[in-house]
This record gives structure tokens, C-alpha cells and sequence, in this order.
């Protein structure tokens, strides 16, 4: 199966064969992606409490919000479906690093500086995606707050998807940075990820638990 095609079924076609690809010897997808789709779940799901609210009469007075987490929603999913390419782009280019020549003192540190490029690389785009999983548990947390009873527990399901999105993300940020040689830039990236992982335990049970108060 070629990287192309691979990538369109992914995306666009079937779930076995992104499962497929994901249990084979291939490391790619690996968790990046995972990550990437449990967010793209995640504010779907949200999307689809909003879809099934609007409309609603009871619901009236919260429209324009719920039209509103729907046009955020979808903003986010498309971000985070780009995110499970980038993923699997980001970490071939990566193995593409590790596999150039290293015969000679000069071809070594070719490939070295290659490899600290394209690693800087590896941790913006988990970086990325833990950013994009931590406003989906926001945007989960609007849908739990005024979504239609009906479908409220798939609120909650958007919540805990996106939680799982922005953790496996975060691992993916801390093995890249754990490479880099350049120590300030892995600071400053482990920073900004723990600023998103501030809390988010606290705020996603809440949100669970507000969930659970409305079943």
C-alpha cells in the first residue's frame, strides 16, 4: 500500500484499515495519530450535540451559543484531522534523518544536525495537537453545560476522548524533547506543554461529573 493511499483511507475511508495499519510492523500511525484522532472524535462529537440541539424549542434561547460551539467545533476537527498526516509526515521524515550515511566525521554530523531539525519538528506538531485536545475539553465542556439532555452523554464522551487525545500528545512531546540537544528550546516547549496539562485532570472530572448529575 503506498503512503498515499494509506493517508486517504485514514482520512477519508475505512476504519479497519486505519486499525490494520495501526497494528502492523509500521510505525506509522503510531500514537501521534491516535492522539490527533481521538481530539477530531472528540469535537465531533460535540458538533453532533450541537446539531442535534439546535432546532430544539426548549433550547431556543441558547442558539446563537450552540451555533456558535458548532462553527468552533468543526474549526477544531479540521485542525486536528491535518494533525494525523502531520504526525505521520513529521516522524518519516524523522526515520528518513536516521537512516542517511554516517561513514565519515562529516556525513556524521550531517545526519546529527538532520536529526535535531526534524526532532524540533516531531515535538511542534504533538505540541500542536495537545494544544488543539486541550480546547476541545473546552468546547466539550460548553456542550455538557447547555447540550440537549438527550444526547448528553456523548458531551461526556467528547470530553474524555479529547482528555486521552491531549495525554497521549503530551508523551509524544516529552520523548522528542528528550532527544533534543538544544535544551532551551526543550524547556520552553515542556513549559508550554505543562501549562496545558495544568488542572485539566480537575476540569475534565468536573465535566464528567456534570455529565453523569444530568443522566
Amino acid at each position: 500500500m503506498t503512503y498515499g493511499k494509506l493517508m486517504i483511507e485514514i482520512i477519508d475511508e475505512s476504519v479497519q484499515q486505519f486499525l490494520n495499519a495501526l497494528a502492523s510492523k509500521s510505525a506509522t500511525p503510531g500514537g501521534g495519530s491516535v492522539a490527533a484522532l481521538m481530539g477530531a472524535q472528540s469535537v465531533a462529537l460535540v458538533s453532533m450535540v450541537c446539531n442535534l440541539t439546535i432546532g430544539k424549542a426548549d433550547y431556543l434561547a441558547i442558539e446563537t451559543d450552540m451555533q456558535t460551539l458548532l462553527a468552533d467545533s468543526t474549526r477544531l476537527r479540521e485542525q486536528l484531522t491535518g494533525l494525523i498526516k502531520a504526525d505521520v509526515d513529521v516522524f518519516n521524515k524523522l526515520m528518513a534523518c536516521y537512516a542517511l550515511p554516517k561513514q565519515t566525521d562529516v556525513e556524521k554530523k550531517e545526519r546529527s544536525i538532520a536529526i535535531q531539525s526534524v526532532l524540533k519538528e516531531a515535538t511542534e506538531v504533538p505540541l500542536a495537537c495537545a494544544k488543539a485536545c486541550r480546547q476541545a475539553i473546552e468546547l466539550s465542556r460548553q456542550a455538557a453545560e447547555l447540550g440537549y439532555l438527550g444526547v448528553i452523554s456523548d458531551a461526556g464522551a467528547a470530553v474524555m476522548a479529547a482528555h486521552s487525545g491531549l495525554k497521549i500528545a503530551a508523551l509524544n512531546v516529552y520523548i522528542n524533547t528528550g532527544s533534543l540537544k538544544d535544551k532551551l528550546f526543550a524547556d520552553e516547549k515542556i513549559a508550554e506543554l505543562e501549562k496545558l496539562l495544568e488542572n485539566v485532570d480537575v476540569l475534565v472530572d468536573e465535566v464528567y461529573q456534570l455529565v453523569k448529575s444530568k443522566l
